[in-house]
């Protein structure tokens, strides 16, 4: 109980779906198992993305979230979650997505770093090639007239990158894309996503483009192949600081089976300058 109100039960039905118990919760959304029905008894498992009732009641966060459907719709692409459907009620707001078996990849380093390594090299590099691929689909999206929508992800992670039980590899949320037109855009000083995974660029506020992610993809394959994590701290500011200061070790400094091409290759994507970076 809370302020006097009993917590929701589940299952519910909003609109033709079936909200079922949590899976996941973040500081905007819970995520819910659901179940989409249709006509003549079929139906579907799906993954329904529920708004904070504290956010959905205002304007500007409910905008957000809303375009956040509309752009994940503009992305079509087998490394990307599909979204699916989005329901608007008066002080609730839904993005339907589809349903994928899996576990975060943040779920397998975690697993690797408590045995003191990284991930299998092989492992970790197609993972991130196919993040990369979703990537690649979203920073190619186009809107209904062919035009770029400039997408961006800004908050790519470990925990944001689902490896499904089927062995494809999908990037997930979009609640913080950057895009061509979309209505709710940084305001000044404020920093979207994690800090630990951002390039200096996104840090320091000057504006991020497709290579930013790229550099969030490196970071995130560093940590996959060393089993350490390569900017965290104990407090965003110690963060900043290491991502605009910090030597960057080459991963088989640290894993010694990392082949050194592929040394070459993160420390490639890691690059401050974007314009040393791919692009």
């Amino acid at each position: 109980m809370t302020g006097g109100m009993a917590a929701p039960q589940w299952p519910r039905v909003i609109d033709r779906y079936v909200l079922c118990d949590p899976i996941a919760q973040g500081g905007m959304a819970t995520v819910h198992l659901g179940r989409l029905l249709g006509s003549g008894g079929f139906s579907r498992v799906v993954a329904i993305k529920r708004l904070h009732d504290f956010l959905a009641i205002d304007p500007a966060f409910r905008d957000m979230f809303l375009e956040e459907a509309r752009l994940a719709s503009r992305i079509r692409h087998p490394n990307v979650v599909a979204s699916v459907d989005v329901v608007a009620l008066e002080r609730e707001a839904f993005l339907i997505m589809e349903y994928v078996a899996g576990e975060p990849l943040s779920f397998f380093c975690r697993a690797a770093a408590a045995k003191g390594r990284g991930l299998p090299t092989d492992i970790a590099v197609h993972v991130v090639i196919e993040t990369l691929r979703g990537l690649g689909a979203a920073h190619d999206a186009r809107n209904e007239k062919g035009e770029p929508l400039g997408i961006v992800h800004r908050d790519v992670s470990p925990q944001n990158v689902m490896v499904g039980a089927d062995g494809i590899t999908r990037v997930m949320d979009f609640g913080v894309a950057k895009a061509v037109g979309r209505a709710q855009n940084t305001r000044e000083g404020q920093i979207k996503g994690k800090i630990s995974y951002m390039a200096l660029e996104q840090v320091t506020g000057r504006g991020v483009t497709a290579s930013s992610d790229v550099f969030s993809v490196a970071v995130v394959l560093w940590e996959a192949l060393t089993g350490k994590r390569l900017f965290a701290s104990d407090n965003d500011v110690e963060a900043m600081y290491n991502i605009l200061e910090r030597e960057i070790p080459a991963p088989s400094t640290i894993a010694p089976d990392v082949p050194r091409a592929l040394d070459e290759v993160v420390l490639r994507g890691l690059a401050r300058a974007p314009a040393n970076r791919y692009p």
